[in-house]
């Protein structure tokens, strides 16, 4: 019987990452670590490409908390408070953190793709489309 410390390290090649996620319009998300490809059991890991002049959907992550890192491009990270939008503005070697639950959408105003780094709280890559950033969320705990 193999111990926990005795478990092979897994390699995830850059070419090898799987868009076989969960997608929402406007970007391409590129699974790398997961219980899927790496049998992770606490973490999810991947990217994300927004291309020139989009935006994506609005949506969420769930339980997840997400760790964002701009890769290239200036990203614009957008969320509510309250009645008003929030704008971030990025550029490469910025981080943006996510709680969960917390809808939000990635635009990219630039003229090259903005591609971003993610690791999340889950093994899976949550997401869940929303219609707007003010649509109701359901949560298990509210």
């Amino acid at each position: 019987m193999t111990e926990a410390w005795h478990r092979p390290l897994r390699h995830i090649k850059g070419g090898e990452l799987t868009g076989d996620t969960a997608q929402t319009s406007g970007m391409r998300r590129l699974e790398a670590v997961s219980g899927k490809t790496a049998g992770s059991e606490k973490v999810w890991m991947g990217e994300t490409h927004v291309g020139p002049h989009t935006n994506s959907g609005d949506h969420h992550h769930g339980e997840a908390e997400t760790a964002i890192y701009v890769k290239s491009g200036h990203p614009v990270f957008v969320f509510a408070d309250g009645d008003e939008e929030i704008r971030l503005e990025t550029e490469p070697g910025d981080y943006i953190f996510v709680p969960p639950w917390v809808p939000h959408r990635e635009e990219n105003p630039g003229d090259e793709d903005a591609v971003v780094i993610i690791a999340r709280s889950s093994q899976e890559g949550i997401v869940v489309n929303l219609p707007s950033l003010w649509a109701q969320v359901d949560r298990p705990d509210s």
